[in-house]
């Protein structure tokens, strides 16, 4: 039974890679949110037209427009709470998979290297843009899924 519960959790990780990876850097595409116009401009022009380095500026922009109706509110909720689901798994794969990261300090270090390292990618690679507010919902994500994965019910579960 624990070898069954071993190979379904693989298969679960590289399905959920394989869909981070589609979200990640193809999904931009077909969304349409970054077309053929940003490649005639300069790395750094671009970095400037599409980063956001000011922290819940992105945030608190999409917790307004929840609450004044300006925009239509399945798009923050998809943003707000699609950032932060989106790397809630990796708060539960990271640490089974590599036992060194095992506590939050370790967990939440090698998180922000990932995390930079995809923000970073998305941006040189013109297929998302830097954005510190995804930064840090993915980050908060991550450590949902952290905690989740040190509850008692999934450690005895893995037992």
């Amino acid at each position: 039974m624990e070898k069954v519960i071993k190979v379904i959790f693989s298969i679960s990780f590289i399905f959920y890679l394989l869909a981070l990876v589609m979200l990640l850097f193809v999904g931009v595409m077909f969304v349409g949110i970054r077309g053929h116009i940003w490649t005639d401009l300069s790395l750094i022009e671009y970095l400037r037209s599409s980063s956001n380095f000011v922290p819940f500026k992105t945030i608190s922009t999409y917790i307004t427009a929840m609450f004044d109706g300006s925009l239509n509110i399945s798009i923050p909720i998809k943003n707000l709470f699609g950032n932060l689901i989106m790397f809630l798994p990796m708060g539960i794969y990271l640490p089974y998979y590599i036992k060194k990261i095992n506590k939050v300090g370790g967990f939440t270090f090698s998180m922000i290297i990932l995390l930079f390292v995809i923000e970073v990618t998305q941006l040189v690679t013109r297929r998302g843009s830097f954005d510190i507010d995804d930064f840090i919902l993915n980050m908060v994500g991550a450590l949902i899924g952290f905690g989740i994965w040190k509850t008692k019910i999934v450690q005895r579960l893995l037992k």
